[in-house]
């Protein structure tokens, strides 16, 4: 086994890209939330081992520092880059003699020779997340000491899997290593690094065959925690063979990838295209949560695997993820987030029984539930940012693979190009993309057209449109001098699937709507015995109540949702991931059912579709799914004749 190979696409550096327009508020709002300040106060960050103190020292500080390199250099803020850089570099002056980074965690009790192997005894996950984060360091920073820092630590760990083997978190996530190999062999060139993978690769967890004769068809029993069942694991299981494949060049590791998703899909796949798992995986019921670890995970995987295989149904499934699952998951101002995520989500308390294996807190909002997420999830906004603009690898060019407002100044041929998508995307169908070159020169532009937009088309300058096939890289080939503008219109058309008992989940381009629902934010556990004394407001724990109802029948039908639900537009403003600043709202009609009851802190069990009610017709708000923290977006639809729901008749 020799060289990796080539990747389709590469994201430009960081400093290349500008994000512009709404994602650059989101930027600053979560900058300006608990992203840009949790070493500020959270004891997991501010205290961490990491980083010179004597707190917590596992996960917390690697995850919080990953996403907030790529802020901080995304926003080109001297504060936070200052932050980024002074914590990276008491990472790289305090490594140990052997190469291990940070502290020496005891996870578990070592079986064998402690006096041999200091280090036996530590699991190796916690080196693998800070490998990545210095890789992305050094991509961000130009920092030239990362490379022998890297190559110091992957030489410790070749020593350190030699007795004993991978074992624990490392092992289900063994793959995240060949990140920093691949990226070190690119400098290096050296065989050892190769020759460490396979190691790893042996040692490893063989997601591909787990998968093949895949058992976990059905909810974890209630209580029952396992590795191979672990929603983040599983989110980044979903990039493993992909990684891998670099390797390989294996058709049954490509194959994998696909296996993986469609079978997480089919068994636990929620509407806004994660799955579900709290904290294993719990099949389709949309009262089930899915832990925010794993969304942003989801999308890394997906980032990885468009530019290992360059398929653009990838792009959709990140926009899906990105623009409806990661905002719900956040409170509006990101002081905030939630472990677990409903899609029909009714109320947000610390009481909450519903979970496969969580505690009753995972989907309040605040912080004294698990801190993983609140680390973990300032990767989501800044890594879509950066994989928005990449270089196709087998030739000079640009790609645009997902699409927000942001502006890339690049290098083609030698010559300064200059290219801005100015768009309310997700929001509209439109896009405007301006490419300027300052001398003449030529170069192919390839755009993602997503596998929904049906009859899109591109049209350059003052050229008729041309039809662009969904679910292809649309490819313009030619001599670009000037400025240049390029008009993409996907067409939105609303569709309807139907999902769990026959419910039915509404969809229009990239967005999922939901029923909007009236909210109640109540700060809670102040002054309580136990309370956390980092959890004041902001950064407070919060509770959330329905003040409007939600137990709604939707007179819909999958075949005629396009005109069943019209749409209207309203600005885009600074905060569109919010009840009352959606960009898009939605009018259906539907009946209330009295006999659909809230159980406990969710709603009870959804009626079989399709029912029926008494009550009257009423015109229904929908908005899109990430705009909400109370949400209906699995719905009972009524029953129909001639189109419309029936007038009378007993509710089922």
């Amino acid at each position: 086994m020799h060289a990796p190979a080539d990747l389709s696409y590469s994201p430009f550096p960081i400093e290349q890209v500008r994000p512009e327009g709404w994602l650059l508020n989101q930027l600053r709002i979560q900058a300006a939330g608990l992203a840009g300040h949790l070493d500020e106060f959270h004891p997991h960050v501010k205290d961490s081992g990491w980083f010179g103190g004597e707190g917590f020292a596992w996960d917390r500080g690697p995850y919080w520092l990953d996403g907030m390199v790529s802020l901080a250099y995304l926003l080109n803020s001297d504060e936070l880059i200052s932050k980024a850089d002074r914590h990276v570099d008491y990472l790289i002056k305090t490594q140990h003699e052997d190469g291990w980074l940070g502290p020496k965690i005891t996870r578990f009790q070592s079986q064998s020779f402690p006096e041999i192997y200091p280090t036996a005894n530590c699991d190796l996950l916690p080196q693998m997340l800070v490998l990545k984060c210095l890789v992305g360091y050094s991509r961000a920073s130009g920092d030239e000491r990362v490379v022998d820092v890297v190559e110091k630590s992957l030489r410790n760990i070749d020593r350190h899997i030699d007795r004993p083997t991978l074992f624990d978190w490392a092992m289900f996530r063994w793959f995240d290593t060949l990140i920093p190999i691949i990226w070190l062999h690119d400098h290096t060139g050296e065989q050892w690094l190769i020759d460490l993978a396979v190691k790893l690769h042996a040692q490893g967890f063989d997601w591909a065959a787990f998968f093949e004769k895949w058992p976990l068809t059905r909810p974890s029993p209630k209580g029952r925690w396992s590795q191979m069942a672990h929603v983040v694991n599983n989110a980044m299981a979903i990039r493993a063979h992909g990684l891998w494949w670099r390797l390989s060049k294996d058709d049954r590791d490509r194959n994998a990838v696909y296996d993986i998703i469609e079978k997480l899909d089919r068994y636990h796949g929620m509407a806004t295209g994660v799955f579900t798992g709290d904290e294993c995986l719990a099949g389709k019921n949309p009262i089930q949560g899915t832990e925010l670890c794993a969304v942003v995970e989801y999308m890394h995987s997906l980032e990885i695997l468009f530019s290992v295989f360059g398929d653009p149904a990838f792009g959709d499934r990140l926009e899906k993820i990105g623009y409806n699952a990661l905002p719900a998951a956040l409170s509006y101002d990101m002081w905030a987030n939630q472990y677990d995520q409903q899609a029909n989500q009714i109320q947000c308390s610390f009481d909450n029984d519903v979970w496969t294996t969580n505690g009753p807190d995972a989907n309040g909002f605040g912080l004294t539930h698990c801190s993983c997420c609140a680390t973990n999830f300032g990767q989501g906004w800044p890594r879509l940012a950066e994989h928005i603009w990449m270089r196709p690898a087998d030739e000079e060019g640009l790609a645009v693979f997902a699409y927000a407002p942001s502006a890339a100044d690049i290098t083609i041929g030698g010559k300064r190009v200059s290219a801005r998508l100015v768009t309310d995307y997700p929001f509209r169908g439109t896009v405007k993309l301006e490419v300027t070159a300052e001398e003449p020169v030529a170069f192919p532009l390839l755009l993602r057209i997503p596998g929904w937009a049906k009859g899109a088309t591109v049209a350059v300058g003052k050229e008729t449109g041309r039809n662009a096939e969904p679910n292809t890289m649309f490819r313009i080939e030619r001599e670009w001098q000037g400025k240049t503008v390029l008009q993409l219109d996907f067409p939105m058309t609303a569709t309807g699937e139907r999902r769990y008992r026959n419910a039915l989940a509404i969809e229009r381009g990239p967005l999922v709507y939901s029923l909007k629902i009236g909210e109640e934010w109540r700060q809670v556990r102040e002054g309580a015995e136990g309370h956390s004394p980092h959890a004041q407001p902001p950064h407070a724990d919060w509770e959330v109540y329905a003040t409007t109802p939600w137990n709604y029948a939707l007179d819909a039908d999958e075949s005629s949702v396009a005109e069943d639900v019209s749409f209207s537009e309203a600005l885009v403003g600074k905060c569109p991931f919010s009840p009352d600043g959606a960009p898009v709202v939605a009018q259906a009609k539907g009946k209330l059912l009295p006999g659909w009851q809230k159980d406990k802190a969710c709603t009870g069990e959804i009626p079989e579709s399709p029912v029926t009610s008494d009550e009257a017709i009423e015109e229904l708000t929908l908005v899109p799914y990430g705009c909400t923290t109370l949400k209906i977006t699995v719905f009972p639809t009524l029953k129909r004749q001639s189109g419309h729901a029936e007038a009378d008749g007993g509710q089922t």
